[in-house]
């Protein structure tokens, strides 16, 4: 297990954790130009990829290679996870948790609704895990949710799929005398975003709100908006200090200056973008101009390209 001090370079995180690696073998262009789904790649390329563990601060360990981002706080009589991730690696979290702490689960946070962050609810609820979420992330589990830009349509989850505590605001849970903070977003990514604060260790995981090094997606069809993601991307710069530890969900963990560059990166696009659709171009006029050319080669490298950045952007200005 590596440590935080130790923690992997951008550049080698992206060559090795394999589901990340296994999709910039593809170009994003391509990605959503293929008949069917982008999430049926993401879910196979979790079923091929390690799930890799870093050690963080305290009894908080990193998981990767499973979709979103997850925590697990190890404790003297059980685990808690932030995050489920996707079911496909069942197998392989269940054997990195008993490498860390072979205790029982006893809670797990959902931070949103989305499948590579909660479609391993099921096994772990089944392992004994008190489910805990947004109350959007409840209302979504429960019903059929089309997702338009992933051109895909979600089932219902199963029964022990579905939270069974759910939050309004904030919440608060005492983890063995370890206090863990909850705080719902205003919609930004989704309606149901969760943030999830760690005052011991001054660690703090804000989830798809923050994509470390790369455009994020932004889910329309639940709420989601550019000016939400803005929103609490300055949220989240006035959460921290420059010593808090900040987990994103997607992409190797960061500080307070890379908020506020990714803050600033967001900003910058979306008052471009709105400039260019009120002077009357359409979204492909828009995407041939490259209104994110200054941003590309850092951000634009991984699922969300800068042409399918800019045409989300594009449908939340006026």
């Amino acid at each position: 297990m590596k440590s935080t001090e130790n923690y992997l370079t951008r550049r080698s995180f992206i060559s090795s954790a394999g589901l990340l690696s296994g999709m910039l073998l593809i170009s994003p262009k391509s990605l959503f130009a293929q008949q069917g789904s982008p999430v049926t790649m993401i879910i196979e390329e979790a079923r091929k990829s390690p799930v890799i563990t870093t050690k963080l601060r305290g009894n908080l360990t990193l998981m990767e290679g499973s979709g979103g981002n997850i925590i697990l706080v190890s404790g003297k009589k059980g685990n808690l996870m932030v995050d489920a991730g996707i079911d496909v690696s069942k197998e392989k979290i269940k054997a990195k948790i008993a490498e860390i702490n072979d205790m029982p689960l006893q809670y797990l946070i959902n931070t949103h609704w989305h499948f590579d962050h909660a479609s391993g609810n099921e096994w772990i609820n089944h392992e004994g895990a008190q489910i805990i979420a947004h109350e959007n992330t409840r209302k979504w589990l429960s019903q059929t949710t089309r997702v338009d830009d992933w051109n895909y349509t979600f089932p219902a989850a199963p029964e022990g799929a579905i939270p069974t505590t759910v939050i309004g605001k904030a919440h608060e849970i005492n983890f063995e005398g370890q206090l863990i903070k909850l705080k719902h977003y205003a919609p930004a990514h989704t309606d149901s975003d969760l943030s999830v604060y760690f005052p011991d260790t001054d660690t703090l995981h804000v989830a798809d709100t923050w994509w470390n090094g790369y455009y994020p997606f932004i889910d329309y069809n639940t709420g989601g908006s550019i000016h939400g993601m803005i929103t609490a991307a300055e949220e989240n710069v006035k959460a921290v200090t420059d010593r808090t530890l900040v987990v994103p969900g997607h992409g190797p963990i960061g500080k307070k200056a890379d908020l506020l560059e990714y803050r600033d990166m967001l900003l910058n696009i979306e008052k471009s973008i709105t400039k260019l659709k009120k002077s009357g171009m359409s979204v492909k006029e828009v995407i041939a101009s490259k209104p994110t050319k200054n941003y590309d080669e850092k951000w634009g490298k991984f699922v969300i390209g800068p042409d399918f950045f800019t045409a989300l952007v594009y449908k939340g200005v006026a």
